[in-house]
Protein backbone atom coordinates (compact mmCIF):
# COMPACT_ATOMS: atom_id res chain seq x y z
CA UNK A 1 0.00 0.00 0.00
CA UNK A 2 2.47 2.73 0.74
CA UNK A 3 4.85 1.59 -2.43
CA UNK A 4 1.45 1.88 -4.26
CA UNK A 5 0.65 5.81 -2.62
CA UNK A 6 3.80 7.16 -3.36
CA UNK A 7 4.01 5.75 -6.65
CA UNK A 8 0.20 8.09 -7.60
CA UNK A 9 2.34 10.65 -5.10
CA UNK A 10 5.00 10.39 -7.97
CA UNK A 11 2.62 10.70 -10.89
CA UNK A 12 1.19 13.68 -9.92
CA UNK A 13 3.70 15.31 -9.53
CA UNK A 14 4.80 14.48 -12.89
CA UNK A 15 1.54 16.02 -14.31
CA UNK A 16 1.39 19.23 -12.09
CA UNK A 17 5.90 19.92 -11.23
CA UNK A 18 6.98 20.15 -14.65
CA UNK A 19 9.48 23.58 -14.13
CA UNK A 20 9.94 22.78 -10.36
CA UNK A 21 13.69 22.49 -9.12
CA UNK A 22 14.52 21.51 -5.36
CA UNK A 23 18.24 21.66 -4.24
CA UNK A 24 19.53 19.17 -1.62
CA UNK A 25 22.57 19.68 0.51
CA UNK A 26 24.38 16.57 1.97
CA UNK A 27 28.03 16.05 3.29
CA UNK A 28 30.26 13.91 1.39
CA UNK A 29 28.87 10.46 3.13
CA UNK A 30 25.84 10.91 1.99
CA UNK A 31 26.87 12.39 -0.88
CA UNK A 32 29.37 9.98 -1.88
CA UNK A 33 26.35 7.37 -1.45
CA UNK A 34 23.59 7.05 -3.76
CA UNK A 35 22.43 10.67 -3.73
CA UNK A 36 23.25 11.73 -7.15
CA UNK A 37 22.41 9.17 -8.60
CA UNK A 38 18.64 8.35 -6.91
CA UNK A 39 17.77 12.34 -7.67
CA UNK A 40 18.15 11.99 -11.25
CA UNK A 41 15.64 8.86 -11.61
CA UNK A 42 13.37 11.35 -9.30
CA UNK A 43 13.86 14.37 -11.81
CA UNK A 44 13.02 11.54 -14.30
CA UNK A 45 9.88 10.31 -13.02
CA UNK A 46 8.25 13.37 -11.67
CA UNK A 47 9.91 16.29 -13.75
CA UNK A 48 10.86 18.08 -10.82
CA UNK A 49 14.79 19.22 -11.22
CA UNK A 50 17.44 18.44 -8.20
CA UNK A 51 20.43 20.09 -7.64
CA UNK A 52 22.78 18.23 -5.49
CA UNK A 53 25.43 19.48 -3.67
CA UNK A 54 28.21 18.60 -0.78
CA UNK A 55 29.04 20.77 1.72
CA UNK A 56 31.48 20.64 4.16
CA UNK A 57 30.64 18.73 7.63
CA UNK A 58 32.68 21.68 9.76
CA UNK A 59 30.24 24.52 7.84
CA UNK A 60 27.15 22.35 7.23
CA UNK A 61 24.83 24.22 9.55
CA UNK A 62 25.84 27.64 8.42
CA UNK A 63 25.39 26.80 4.94
CA UNK A 64 21.90 25.66 5.56
CA UNK A 65 20.89 27.80 7.27
CA UNK A 66 22.65 30.78 5.49
CA UNK A 67 22.60 30.02 1.92
CA UNK A 68 20.68 31.87 -0.62
CA UNK A 69 18.88 30.19 -2.48
CA UNK A 70 18.06 27.84 0.76
CA UNK A 71 18.40 24.52 0.11
CA UNK A 72 14.64 22.47 0.32
CA UNK A 73 16.25 18.91 1.74
CA UNK A 74 19.03 18.39 3.62
CA UNK A 75 21.28 15.47 4.58
CA UNK A 76 23.57 15.39 7.89
CA UNK A 77 24.49 12.72 11.00
CA UNK A 78 22.25 12.34 13.64
CA UNK A 79 23.38 14.88 16.22
CA UNK A 80 23.72 17.46 13.68
CA UNK A 81 20.46 16.79 12.58
CA UNK A 82 19.20 16.71 16.24
CA UNK A 83 20.81 20.58 16.96
CA UNK A 84 19.09 21.60 13.58
CA UNK A 85 15.38 20.25 14.57
CA UNK A 86 16.22 21.86 18.11
CA UNK A 87 17.19 25.19 16.48
CA UNK A 88 13.78 25.17 14.23
CA UNK A 89 16.02 24.44 11.20
CA UNK A 90 13.43 22.05 9.60
CA UNK A 91 10.01 20.78 9.82
CA UNK A 92 9.74 18.04 12.31
CA UNK A 93 7.33 15.84 10.49
CA UNK A 94 9.93 15.05 8.17
CA UNK A 95 12.72 13.75 9.90
CA UNK A 96 13.69 10.56 8.26
CA UNK A 97 16.47 8.48 9.08
CA UNK A 98 18.18 7.19 6.12
CA UNK A 99 21.56 4.53 6.60
CA UNK A 100 24.72 3.82 8.07
CA UNK A 101 27.99 4.70 6.79
CA UNK A 102 30.86 2.45 8.25
CA UNK A 103 34.38 3.30 8.62
CA UNK A 104 36.80 0.45 7.17
CA UNK A 105 40.24 -0.40 6.23
CA UNK A 106 41.32 0.06 2.66
CA UNK A 107 44.35 -0.91 1.07
CA UNK A 108 46.00 -0.34 -2.26
CA UNK A 109 44.12 -2.25 -5.22
CA UNK A 110 45.32 -5.69 -5.07
CA UNK A 111 47.09 -5.64 -2.15
CA UNK A 112 46.35 -8.95 0.15
CA UNK A 113 43.62 -8.72 2.50
CA UNK A 114 43.80 -9.01 6.25
CA UNK A 115 41.86 -10.05 9.04
CA UNK A 116 40.79 -7.53 11.24
CA UNK A 117 37.57 -9.15 12.45
CA UNK A 118 38.41 -8.45 15.95
CA UNK A 119 39.30 -5.27 17.51
CA UNK A 120 43.35 -7.79 19.02
CA UNK A 121 43.56 -8.46 15.05
CA UNK A 122 43.00 -4.84 14.01
CA UNK A 123 45.35 -3.52 16.25
CA UNK A 124 47.87 -5.74 15.16
CA UNK A 125 47.27 -5.19 11.60
CA UNK A 126 47.58 -1.45 11.84
CA UNK A 127 50.70 -1.30 13.81
CA UNK A 128 52.31 -3.53 11.39
CA UNK A 129 50.81 -2.28 8.54
CA UNK A 130 53.10 1.02 8.11
CA UNK A 131 51.82 4.51 7.26
CA UNK A 132 48.04 4.46 7.74
CA UNK A 133 46.07 7.58 5.99
CA UNK A 134 43.43 9.20 7.92
CA UNK A 135 41.36 12.00 8.29
CA UNK A 136 42.85 15.13 10.37
CA UNK A 137 40.95 14.70 13.41
CA UNK A 138 41.35 18.68 13.61
CA UNK A 139 40.50 19.49 10.57
CA UNK A 140 36.81 19.67 11.04
CA UNK A 141 35.55 16.64 9.82
CA UNK A 142 33.54 14.14 12.36
CA UNK A 143 34.86 11.30 10.70
CA UNK A 144 38.75 12.87 11.36
CA UNK A 145 36.84 13.22 15.35
CA UNK A 146 35.68 9.38 15.06
CA UNK A 147 38.90 7.97 13.97
CA UNK A 148 41.08 9.70 16.41
CA UNK A 149 39.14 8.36 18.97
CA UNK A 150 39.22 4.85 18.06
CA UNK A 151 43.48 5.16 17.47
CA UNK A 152 43.35 6.90 21.25
CA UNK A 153 42.37 3.70 22.59
CA UNK A 154 44.98 1.70 24.50
CA UNK A 155 44.92 -1.17 21.65
CA UNK A 156 45.81 1.01 19.35
CA UNK A 157 48.89 2.80 20.70
CA UNK A 158 51.94 2.37 17.85
CA UNK A 159 50.06 2.93 15.28
CA UNK A 160 51.53 4.85 12.54
CA UNK A 161 48.29 6.87 11.81
CA UNK A 162 49.43 9.56 9.32
CA UNK A 163 47.00 12.61 9.10
CA UNK A 164 46.31 14.01 5.60
CA UNK A 165 46.65 17.53 5.09
CA UNK A 166 44.76 17.72 1.49
CA UNK A 167 41.87 15.19 1.12
CA UNK A 168 40.79 12.09 2.76
CA UNK A 169 42.66 9.75 4.16
CA UNK A 170 41.35 7.60 1.44
CA UNK A 171 42.46 9.85 -1.42
CA UNK A 172 46.20 10.38 0.19
CA UNK A 173 45.98 6.46 -0.21
CA UNK A 174 44.35 6.50 -3.94
CA UNK A 175 47.45 9.03 -4.74
CA UNK A 176 50.40 6.87 -3.68
CA UNK A 177 50.63 8.31 -0.12
CA UNK A 178 51.34 5.48 2.57
CA UNK A 179 49.83 1.80 2.99
CA UNK A 180 46.34 1.96 4.30
CA UNK A 181 43.98 4.20 4.93
CA UNK A 182 40.35 4.06 7.34
CA UNK A 183 37.73 5.46 6.23
CA UNK A 184 33.56 5.34 5.40
CA UNK A 185 33.11 2.98 3.18
CA UNK A 186 31.52 5.15 0.20
CA UNK A 187 34.77 7.16 0.25
CA UNK A 188 36.52 3.60 -0.66
CA UNK A 189 34.28 2.09 -2.85
CA UNK A 190 34.32 5.56 -5.04
CA UNK A 191 38.13 5.23 -5.73
CA UNK A 192 39.58 2.45 -8.12
CA UNK A 193 42.79 2.50 -7.04
CA UNK A 194 41.80 1.32 -3.66
CA UNK A 195 40.38 -1.90 -1.93
CA UNK A 196 37.69 -2.25 0.65
CA UNK A 197 38.98 -4.92 3.35
CA UNK A 198 36.16 -4.59 5.58
CA UNK A 199 34.29 -2.81 8.14
CA UNK A 200 36.17 -2.29 11.26
CA UNK A 201 34.86 -4.41 14.66
CA UNK A 202 30.78 -3.23 15.50
CA UNK A 203 32.06 -2.32 18.86
CA UNK A 204 34.79 0.25 18.26
CA UNK A 205 31.48 2.54 17.25
CA UNK A 206 33.26 3.53 14.00
CA UNK A 207 30.23 4.79 12.25
CA UNK A 208 28.10 7.68 11.09
CA UNK A 209 24.38 7.49 10.86
CA UNK A 210 22.64 9.14 8.23
CA UNK A 211 19.24 11.21 8.40
CA UNK A 212 17.15 13.54 5.73
CA UNK A 213 14.79 16.38 6.88
CA UNK A 214 12.67 19.41 4.79
CA UNK A 215 14.54 22.44 5.58
CA UNK A 216 12.18 24.81 7.39
CA UNK A 217 13.25 27.52 5.13
CA UNK A 218 12.03 25.75 2.07
CA UNK A 219 9.79 27.00 -0.53
CA UNK A 220 8.84 23.81 -1.88
CA UNK A 221 8.00 21.36 0.85
CA UNK A 222 5.58 19.31 -0.70
CA UNK A 223 8.43 18.44 -3.65
CA UNK A 224 11.24 17.92 -0.54
CA UNK A 225 9.00 15.64 0.93
CA UNK A 226 8.21 13.58 -1.73
CA UNK A 227 12.17 12.72 -2.42
CA UNK A 228 12.89 11.98 0.94
CA UNK A 229 10.13 9.60 0.65
CA UNK A 230 11.65 8.32 -2.87
CA UNK A 231 15.40 8.06 -1.40
CA UNK A 232 14.11 5.80 1.18
CA UNK A 233 11.85 3.56 -0.26
CA UNK A 234 12.14 -0.10 -0.13
CA UNK A 235 12.85 0.22 -3.95
CA UNK A 236 15.86 2.64 -3.21
CA UNK A 237 17.79 0.30 -0.83
CA UNK A 238 19.66 -1.53 -3.26
CA UNK A 239 21.02 1.78 -4.65
CA UNK A 240 22.22 2.85 -1.06
CA UNK A 241 24.10 -0.77 -0.61
CA UNK A 242 25.56 -0.65 -3.82
CA UNK A 243 27.18 2.50 -2.73
CA UNK A 244 28.25 1.38 0.77
CA UNK A 245 25.33 2.48 3.19
CA UNK A 246 23.57 0.39 5.09
CA UNK A 247 20.07 1.69 4.63
CA UNK A 248 17.80 1.84 7.66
Amino acid sequence: MRTFLLAAALATLATTSQAAEIRVVAPGFIYNSALKELAADFTKQTGVNVIVAEIGMNVALDRIKGDTPPPDVVGLPSDLMNTLMLEGGITPDSYTPLGRDEIALAVRKGAPHPDISTVEKLATVLKSGGKIMVNSPTGGTMQGQIIGTILAKPQFAGVNAVPVTRGEGAAALARGEGDMALQLVPEIYNKPQIELVAPLPAELGGHMDAMLAVSSRSADRKDALAFIRFVTRPEAKPAWTAKGMKPF
